[in-house]
């Protein structure tokens, strides 16, 4: 307050400043003006200022008694000063005359010697003090209330009584209201001293607690209120001996209902009496309250509470309890809390034009809620046309005149007070323009063309302005620019209109320059208004437009509004709506039409009805509709009524509780959680949870519990250990239960975590080095038994000891910052619990180099755009805890410290939770709202490592994302069987298989084992099939003593902790037939002997394709397309080794005898070459050649898009290249091209014979690829449609073969001999630049071994493939190719030894 009156006269001192400047500056006619409140400046620009007029101190309301003198005090600024009055009752006192009443030098009105008697009060009213300056206006302040004390009478009086000693008393004298303060207590007729044992309540009554014998006498009480003091009746207390037995307990004082204003104290009584003395504690809402921390809260002798200062906070429900040890009793009574009208926005002053509209605004809170009225110059504003209330407490006045210059006052008022606040408006002529101040109260009508004009012509009066549209309630005019601006591009347009004989004129301006013309709104049926448009250009306004007179088209007489509309809800899905007849309307109501729309859509449905209630049925239940009525008679529809809501009855809900989950705390207790029905099903407020549960093998022995509407989680204790329970819930209403959810079961643990030992050692750790960072991930112990508090990590460079950190037991990931870059660190985990530490797991990373961009997370990359954050963001969530519940569900929940202390979401804040994989690679975050501290997280993956964070926002505010928390889901039953099943015979022993497979691409948990099912019968009952069990993660596994020459058929499935996985599909197998004597036992120059399929669905009948089909799609070549052929094949192949010839004969003559003797060595011992090449050279595929029909043809062609391992043809085009390993999926793309350019820029390799193709590599297999065979694992699914090329091995026919053999390991191999722990299928190549096809023979182990034939599944059989091949060689005559093939040979020889070289 003082800070608003410096304010006030630092800009008072500054106006009376200027003011005696413009004084010094003027001669009279300035004085003049300046008296009259203007200020004028230098010519032209006579723009009068604000002037400062606001009340210094107002009255305030006083309490008086009969006979004494009273001040209410005023004070009012202004230059010059004004002159002050005062009001009574809303008249003007006529103070010069009255000998009580006087008005003091600073306008403070003093009356003396109040009169006051039951029937004449001429001092006791409201008074309002009003100043006034002439020339500027007047202002009113509040009003206050003058009480006058009646006369003494009371409405109690002290009775005798008796007390134990150490008990309370109380002695009433109960006297009116307005006398309390005038209340004073005597004891044996002399004056009562008050203390902290005996004290006087507000009403007067006195307390006397921890009676004593000196408390015994005759109390009696006074009342001096100015003239001879009355007294009370005299009763006397006598103090009893304590009897030492016990009483009940009864109240003496009980707190009443009471009502107090903010600022306020209160006092609460409260007195019980009993034996044993009883103790008094206060509570509210159910909450206790503190009294002996608390400065605001004393609790007075005897029990009585009293709270100091009231704020809006302390209303509510007070309880007081007394309790001495045998009983307990209580009482309650409601405090409410009122507050003086307050501004929360204040009038502020106006610039304005005559004609223009404006709009004082005015803001205000308290409780009640204040009304408003205005005042003009000191006089009430009664609304009008012109004069309107809009927004409920602000002020509109239309089309300004002169006379409405002066002050406005904002005056609120409620049942507590009353306050006022003000502003000025000036009017200003309309050749000055508006100086630009704080946004001004203009309304949109009225803002435009108000620039500063500048001198020069000003445009003449618009023409031909007519009304071109004429309704009830509008009027359209248009015009033609004036003579003096025909264009009238750049002219703008205001339009005057009144209505006839009304004085007050208001204005419309057009919307833009050019515009000639206007729409008038809001105006009155059949009436007559003058229209008049004047032009505005850049110097100013211009000449008027003769006035024009429209008369607005008069109203049909339609219905008004059908009164006292009223509805009530019948059941929960009925609601009866009841009206009465229109007061107004022409013509007899034929019917009407009621309209009702559910809260919060905007979908209104109407019905017809003809009579005056109406019950609409089929409604939703507990749910809030609004209803009207609007009348119809032969016009047309009437006025609507206003909308009425009334709410459907409340049901039992008609849905279950949603996300009900359960998390095992221990072995004797289950937490259960769960989140109320959907809204539309509720049917009602929720009033509370049945949750009942059961062991789930005693179905009959339900247990129930019920917990309130607001509590949505509950604690099962006391339960069995390892026993499984069934749980469900359903939702309650004041109606009854509602549907409860479905039975959800949970097993309590065998026993509690243990904690007398050390954590074991984590199953997994995992380091992701960045530039100047390390992620370290990992996974807790497989022992769940033992208690983890936390986990250590220490890291160094070098050595682990140099820092270490330690982190919560649910977090499964951590960032080391503040590394060195191309650094090598040294990382250890380690579990810890209560005991100590566990033993630790080592790691080591090293850093990337600081150039190093590779590493740029994709989510960084590719993240949204993000607003400024707002200066003052949110705090994020706290404690965000990560509970698993099952294989795909977990619990998030937080803390929010911007909340209050219970945690309680009274805003419209929410949270949102992303959560992710904890794999680097994959950034991409799922994100979902939430309005409570917790959210059930679902849909994800078993036993997988995810990362939680949580966010909050409200408004336009956001926190950052809080720290994560991590948890790992349950493990399941594996969901995929294994794959790439393959079965091979073991060499040397042809009634032995070896199986081979892949772990499950859904393993969902560590795989503990698996089941080989094999039958001779594919559909046989599976019980019927022989089982081999594997045990551990091993992947391939040998059977023996099988029937020779039989078709087997086998069946993989995987285990892990949680079950069975579901079975592969049968791969068959034939074994090897008992008289291939002559061939290896797995000899495939049979159909199927020696490899495994999976189950082709073909035919019996089905046989593959002829190998000497060049078709695509495998269809027979006519001769005639077979003798084109050769000639193209021909003259290409004579054009080609012409070139090559050249380049061999240049090539050749650069090769040195010693490289000569090192070809010529390696082609006598291994019959063919080595090729040395740096490591980015790739082997070509090998390419069979029949020299009969020069035909170039795949070894395999497999549909497989990505083989293990695999002979690797040419291709045929493109499309047909197929990479060689799948442990480089990342480089395929890469291997693709080295393939494609491998082909074309290898000029010939050697011939040689096929017998002897794999011997050069014999001595430098490597070891993965000894061990296995690279013909093994093509594909094993062919399409019926798609033709199956062959590979043949045969010895005596002249099959010649480009060939460039693998770069050797470095290093001599070596083997595991244990069988079933050595996989067969090759992964990974040793050198990732290095992709070789390996030739090694199938069964070999790593020994070296003479070759053998191989060939893909489905391929022919030799006696067939060698038919087929006498067939084609029949069709054309060796002998025409015998001298080029001989020359052919030869070139081929050199072209292999210049790519040696």
């Amino acid at each position: 307050m003082a800070a608003e009156r410096g304010a006030r006269r630092l800009l008072s001192t500054s106006s009376f400043w200027l003011y005696c400047l413009l004084l010094l500056g003027r001669r009279a006619p300035g004085a003049a003006a300046a008296r009259s409140g203007s200020a004028p400046q230098s010519p032209g620009a006579s723009i009068r200022t604000f002037t400062p007029f606001y009340f210094l101190v107002e009255p305030v309301d006083t309490l008086s008694v009969r006979g004494s003198s009273v001040i209410l005090n005023c004070s009012a600024y202004s230059e010059p000063s004004p002159k002050i009055e005062w009001k009574k009752d809303g008249t003007f006192l006529n103070l010069v005359s009255d000998d009580r009443r006087q008005l003091l030098p600073d306008g403070s009105l003093f009356i003396s010697n109040v009169v006051h008697s039951k029937h004449n009060k001429p001092d006791e009213g409201y008074y309002q003090c009003v100043a006034t300056v002439e020339s500027l206006g007047t202002i009113v302040s509040r009003t206050a209330k003058l009480t006058v004390a009646g006369l003494p009478r009371f409405t109690s009086q002290p009775e005798p009584s008796s007390v134990y000693a150490g008990n309370s008393a109380i002695l009433n004298c109960e006297v009116n209201a307005d006398l309390v303060p005038f209340v004073r207590w005597e004891q044996n007729r002399q004056p009562l001293l008050l203390d902290d044992r005996v004290i006087k309540l507000p009403s007067g009554t006195l307390v006397i607690s921890n009676a004593t014998e000196g408390d015994s006498g005759l109390y009696r009480c006074v009342v001096e209120s100015g003239g001879p003091p009355k007294y009370s009746d005299e009763a006397e207390l006598k103090v009893l001996p304590d009897p030492e037995v016990t009483s009940h307990l009864v109240f003496l004082k009980q707190p009443s209902p009471l009502v107090r204003v903010i600022g306020q104290d209160v006092v609460l009584p409260c007195v019980a009496s009993g034996l044993p003395t009883p103790a008094i504690k206060w509570m509210k809402n159910e909450e206790a309250l503190d009294t002996e921390s608390s400065e605001r809260l004393v609790l007075l002798s005897g029990g009585s509470l009293e709270i100091s200062d009231v704020t809006e906070d302390d209303a509510g429900t007070y309880f007081c309890i007394a309790d001495n040890g045998n009983e307990t009793i209580e009482a309650q009574a409601e405090l409410t809390v009122q507050a003086q009208p307050e501004f929360l926005k204040q009038p502020t002053n106006i610039y304005a034009h005559e004609s223009m509209d404006i709009i004082f605004e005015c803001e205000v809170t308290g409780k009640p809620t204040p009304t408003v009225k205005w005042v003009k110059n000191g006089d009430m504003v009664i609304p009008s046309d012109y004069f309107k209330i809009v927004k409920e407490h602000n002020l509109q006045v239309l089309g300004l005149v002169k006379s409405d210059e002066g002050f406005y006052q904002c005056i609120a008022e409620n049942d507590v007070g009353n306050a006022q606040a003000g502003a000025q408006l000036i009017i200003l002529e309309h050749d000055v323009a508006i100086p630009t101040l704080p946004p001004t109260s203009l309304t949109s009508a009225t803002t435009d063309h108000l620039a500063p004009a500048t001198t020069g012509p000003l445009p003449s009066a618009p023409r031909d302005v007519v009304a071109s549209l004429v309704s009830t309630r509008f009027i359209k005019l248009t015009w033609r620019t004036p003579a003096s601006d025909p264009h009238g591009d750049n002219l703008t347009y205001s339009v005057f209109y009144t209505k006839e004989g009304i004085a007050r004129e208001r204005v419309e301006n057009t919307s833009r320059p050019g515009e000639m013309q206007v729409t008038i709104q809001n105006l009155m049926p059949a009436t007559v208004y003058i229209f008049r448009v004047m032009a505005q250009n850049k110097h100013g306004s211009g000449e008027s437009s003769a006035p024009l007179r429209v008369e607005t088209q008069p109203e049909v007489q339609l219905p008004g509004p059908a009164p006292n509309i009223r509805a009530y809800a019948v059941s929960p899905t009925s609601i009866t709506v009841m009206w009465e007849t229109p007061l107004s309307g022409n013509g007899e109501i034929q019917n009407y039409k009621l309209y009702y729309m559910e809260k919060g859509t905007d979908k209104e449905q109407d019905v017809d009805v003809s009579s005056h209630s109406y019950t609409i049925n089929g409604l939703k239940k507990y749910t809030e509709y609004s209803f009207r009525v609007v009348a119809y008679n032969k016009h047309g529809p009437g006025v609507s009524t206003q909308d009425v809501a009334v709410r459907t009855l409340s049901d039992v809900p008609s849905a279950a509780p949603q996300n009900l989950s359960l998390e095992v705390r221990n072995s004797k207790s289950i937490m259960i959680h769960w989140q109320p029905p959907a809204p539309a099903t509720q049917n009602g407020q929720i009033t509370g949870y049945k949750i009942r549960y059961r062991k789930a093998s005693r179905k009959s022995d339900v247990t129930e519990t019920l917990v309130s509407g607001t509590q949505l989680s509950q604690l099962i204790e006391g339960l069995d250990r390892g026993t499984e329970y069934n749980f469900r819930v359903a939702a309650l209403t004041i109606n009854g239960t509602g549907p409860a959810t479905d039975w959800l079961s949970a097993e309590t643990f065998e026993s509690d975590l243990d904690e007398t030992r050390v954590p074991e050692v984590p199953s997994s750790l995992h380091v992701r080095p960045l530039v100047t960072s390390i992620v370290v991930s990992w996974t807790p112990p497989e022992n769940q038994n033992i208690v983890v508090r936390g986990y250590a990590i220490g890291y160094g460079i070098g050595s682990p000891h140099a820092q270490t950190i330690k982190v919560d037991y649910k977090q499964r990931y951590y960032t080391i910052e503040n590394l060195d870059p191309s650094s090598h660190y040294v990382i250890t985990l380690k579990a810890f619990n209560n005991v100590g530490e566990g033993i630790p797991l080592y790691e080591s990373a090293v850093t990337r180099p600081h150039t190093d961009t590779s590493e740029v997370d994709l989510f960084v990359i590719n993240a949204p755009y993000t607003p400024v954050p707002d200066p003052t963001p949110m705090m994020p969530p706290v404690g965000v805890q990560a509970s698993i519940l099952s294989h795909d569900t977990i619990r998030i929940t937080w803390a929010d410290n911007s909340l209050p202390k219970h945690q309680k979401i009274t805003d419209s804040r929410y949270y949102t939770v992303r959560w992710k994989t904890n794999i680097p690679a994959n950034t991409k975050y799922k994100n979902a709202n939430a309005t409570t501290l917790s959210y059930l997280v679902t849909g994800l993956k078993p036993n997988t490592l995810y990362e939680f964070s949580v966010m909050v926002t409200k408004g336009r505010r956001s926190s950052t994302w809080s720290m994560t928390a991590h948890g790992t889901t349950f493990e399941l039953v594996p969901t995929s069987p294994p794959k790439d099943v393959t079965v091979v015979s073991k060499e040397g022993k042809p009634k032995t298989i070896i199986v081979n497979w892949q772990p499950p691409s859904e393993a969902n948990g560590k795989i503990t084992g698996y089941i080989i099912y094999y039958s001779t019968d594919v559909n046989a009952e599976i019980h019927d099939w022989v089982i081999e069990p594997v045990v551990g993660n091993r992947l391939t596994h040998q059977i023996q003593e099988l029937t020779l020459d039989t078709p087997y058929y086998f069946k993989i499935q995987a285990r892990n902790s949680k079950g069975m996985g579901p079975m592969s599909e049968a791969v068959q197998f034939r074994t090897p037939k008992a008289d291939s004597s002559d061939k290896m036992p797995n000899d495939q120059a049979s159909g199927s002997g020696g490899k495994g399929s999976r189950l082709p669905d073909l035919g019996s009948d089905y046989k593959p394709p002829m190998s000497g089909s060049n078709s695509p799609h495998g269809s027979p070549t006519s001769p005639l397309d077979s003798n084109m052929l050769l000639v193209i094949i021909v003259s290409v192949g004579v054009i080609t080794i012409v070139v090559v010839v050249i380049i061999a004969v240049f090539c050749t003559r650069r090769t040195t005898s010693h490289q000569k003797k090192k070809r010529a060595a390696c082609k006598s011992v291994n019959g063919s070459h080595k090729y040395k090449g740096n490591s980015k050279d790739v082997k070509p595929p090998d390419l069979w050649i029949h020299h009969e029909r020069l035909e170039l043809k795949p070894i395999d062609k497999s549909p497989d898009p990505n083989p293990i391992m695999t002979d690797t043809p040419i291709p045929r085009n493109s499309q047909d290249i197929t990479p060689v390993d799948n442990s480089l999926d990342s480089n395929i793309h890469q291997r693709r091209n080295s393939y494609r350019e491998s082909v074309r820029n290898t000029p010939s390799t050697d011939t040689m014979p096929a017998s002897s193709s794999q011997t050069c590599c014999t001595d430098h297999q490597d070891p993965e690829g000894a061990t296995s065979s690279s013909y093994l694992a093509s594909s094993q699914e062919e399409d019926s449609g798609q033709s199956l090329p062959t590979a043949h091995v045969r010895p005596s026919h002249p099959l010649k073969s480009f060939a460039v053999p693998a770069i050797p390991p470095p290093g001599p191999p070596t083997y595991d001999p244990a069988l079933p722990s050595t996989p067969l299928l090759s992964q990974q190549a040793l050198n990732h630049h290095i992709h070789s096809v390996k030739t090694a023979s199938i069964g070999t182990l790593g020994r070296s071994r003479p070759p053998m034939p191989v060939v893909v599944p489905s391929a022919p059989e030799v006696q067939e493939t060698t038919r087929m091949l006498e067939d084609s060689e029949s069709s054309y005559e060796p002998d025409e190719l015998t001298k080029e093939m001989a020359h052919l040979e030869g070139l081929m020889k050199d072209l292999n030894a210049i790519t040696t070289a």
